[in-house]
């Protein structure tokens, strides 16, 4: 408050910010972030309208381009942006949307049925957070072209050219005064444009990158179908047909794909309109209660469920499924801005009946994969009621802080989940030097023996079994399972410290596997880190420095001279005193921390089911492909 305004707060001190301004002024209210997330969330924007013209029926094709200077055209062959002038606003349609919000035929007048980009901000924004942007149109026997600078029209619309093609083309270069990041990942949008396609069956979408000169293509006939066989493709399955079926009901499409393997984790991927729901929503709660009571009808029916057995809790049923759920939704509802949760009550009803009758006429008429189904929930079920028992011990709130169970955890004093840290720390050597080495009041220790389960090969009896799992369920105080609460995290950063050698890694994978697989909340919550120890002590004279990898190794010895120098290769953490561990990887004023993040919930799923499943071959592959990324190996 300035003291010419005299505490005044009248007409004179409100804003307006007009047209795209606020977008610049405030990216990340529109792209969720000016990271790498939101640098490729503006070719996802400019994507969607083109996959709004597949899902009306009119586009069979789309091309990504990413150019030398990381600019990106994207072409499809739909109708093409309209040209004529709006009414409202007396520019050409194609100008009013892209430089005004919340314009676009998304708003009800008949020009999408459904669409993925109901917010109507997409290709807008997109404008407003590039250098430059140049829009191609291909309609009614011309070639429109319009340039555009920071969201703002350079030149006016005109012809170009004739032709007898239709589409739309958009090229664009994002603003490097906004984003922190300019440089796209090939990898990420394969990632994305991969999905869209399993999504859409039959369209053709073709990623080229004239960097390196690399180009994919990707078309599914076989849709949501081909989506199944892609995120099992390293699983063993249950039964070697996926069960599909689709249905539509008050204008609301559904279509689900399911394959059961013989994993002991549940893996739904829900979309509405192409939007991954990663939160859930009405069409998941409805597909969840359905498969629940056809699985329970059906073994009740044959006669699965003997000697007094209870019913089958849904958590049995969907014990090593793999399902993908598409829904349509004219007028989608997403509970908060990031539009990952379905809020449309409706919605449930209506995927609950089309997947009893899907479901239902499946299992009449494949007894023999209906047998296997519930077979397996049986098997789960009894061992849910030991997991139950064995869940007992986890409640215990104090065993971990007895005295008589040394070489656990060493709490801290903060009692404030978000200012407190908990080091899953390889060893009771490396453990020891922590413990003298961290800061008590809000660092808290706890050194794990040797390597924990592997839980991709276990079911929750088993897992809940082992010591040093429930050991981390207690200090971590979420629960887990059905009971997981993540407000009751002790602490709001969990950071994995173990040695830079092979042993090491497998531990920071076990672990890693273990929170994807039940505990996931945490790592979408941004909880979960792994600390980055030295690799080498350089010393000269009095000088001492610490190289993180063989480049600050390089560089280190280029500042300092490489003669009259001592150097110590860590071979683990325990190899490092109390104050040598505090000084490079505990300190938070000196230390550096990776936040592991969970950008694609399929390839994740994919990974770790490579890396820890029981298949011998993908892992194998997995290996010799991604050998040339190691940076460290101890052999």
């Amino acid at each position: 408050m300035s003291e010419e305004n005299n505490g005044r707060y009248g007409v004179d001190e409100i804003q307006v910010l007009e047209g795209l301004e606020a977008v610049r002024r405030r990216p990340g209210m529109y792209i969720g972030s000016t990271s790498a997330r939101g640098l490729h969330h503006l070719v996802y924007e400019v994507v969607d309208n083109s996959i709004d013209e597949a899902m009306a029926g009119y586009c069979s094709r789309i091309e990504v381009t990413i150019h030398p200077d990381n600019s990106v055209s994207v072409i499809d062959n739909g109708r093409g942006i309209p040209v004529d002038i709006h009414p409202k606003t007396g520019l050409p349609a194609v100008e009013t949307v892209l430089t005004i919000l919340h314009a676009g035929g998304k708003f009800g007048g008949g020009g999408y049925k459904v669409s993925g980009g109901l917010h109507g901000v997409g290709v807008s924004v997109v404008n407003a957070l590039s250098e430059r942007l140049e829009v191609e149109v291909r309609r009614e026997g011309s070639v429109y072209r319009q340039s555009f600078e920071k969201g703002a029209a350079v030149t006016s619309l005109e012809v170009v050219g004739s032709t007898e093609l239709t589409g739309t083309k958009v090229t664009f270069k994002p603003d490097t005064t906004i984003f922190e990041e300019t440089v796209f990942s090939l990898e990420t949008l394969i990632q994305r444009l991969r999905e869209l396609s399993f999504l859409n069956r039959g369209v053709k979408i073709s990623l080229i990158d004239e960097r390196n000169g690399q180009s994919v293509e990707f078309q599914h006939d076989g849709g949501i179908k081909d989506f199944i066989g892609h995120i099992n493709r390293n699983k063993t399955p249950v039964h070697n047909r996926v069960i599909y079926f689709i249905g539509e009901k008050d204008d609301i499409q559904v279509e689900v794909a399911i394959q059961y393997t013989d994993t002991y984790v549940e893996n739904i991927f829900s979309y509405v309109n192409n939007i991954n729901t990663i939160d859930g929503g009405t069409h998941e709660a409805g597909f969840k209660t359905a498969i629940t009571r056809i699985g329970n009808y059906y073994a009740t029916k044959y006669n699965f469920l003997k000697n007094g057995t209870t019913n089958l809790s849904g958590e049995d049923i969907r014990e090593g499924i793999t399902a993908v759920i598409s829904v349509k939704v004219p007028e989608p509802q997403f509970e908060g801005q990031t539009k990952t949760k379905l809020g449309n009550s409706e919605v449930r009803g209506v995927v609950d009946s089309v997947v009893m009758e899907g479901m239902g006429t499946f299992l009449e008429e494949n007894p023999s994969v209906g047998k296997r189904i519930i077979e397996k929930s049986i098997i789960s079920s009894r061992a849910r009621e030991a997991a139950r028992k064995a869940r007992e011990l986890t409640r215990r709130k104090s065993v971990l802080e007895s005295s008589t169970l040394p070489g656990k955890l060493a709490d801290c004093s903060e009692k404030d989940p978000s200012v407190s840290e908990l080091y899953l720390v390889e060893g009771d050597s490396a453990g020891g030097s922590a413990k003298q080495g961290r800061d008590r009041k809000f660092q808290a220790i706890l050194p794990l023996r040797g390597k924990i389960l592997n839980v991709e090969k276990a079911r929750m009896d088993k897992i809940l079994g082992n010591e040093e799992i429930r050991s981390l369920i207690t200090a971590l105080g979420t629960g887990i399972g059905d009971e997981f609460d993540i407000t009751r995290a002790r602490y709001h950063k969990l950071i994995i410290m173990t040695d830079a050698d092979v042993d090491g890694a497998h531990i920071r994978t076990l672990l890693l596997t273990f929170f994807y697989r039940h505990m996931k909340n945490l790592i979408e919550s941004g909880y979960v880190y792994i600390a980055q120890p030295p690799l080498y002590k350089i010393k000269k004279g009095k000088t001492e420095r610490y190289a993180y990898n063989d480049r600050d190794l390089e560089e280190i010895l280029s500042g300092i001279g490489r003669t009259g120098i001592s150097m110590q290769r860590y071979k683990g953490l325990g190899e490092m005193n109390a104050t040598q561990l505090w000084e490079t990887t505990m300190d938070p004023e000196a230390r550096t921390i990776l936040q592991v993040n969970l950008e694609d919930a399929v390839e994740a799923d994919s990974i770790f089911s490579t890396l820890m499943g029981d298949k011998v071959e993908p892992r194998k592959n997995f290996i010799t492909e991604n050998a040339r990324y190691v940076k460290n190996l101890d052999v």
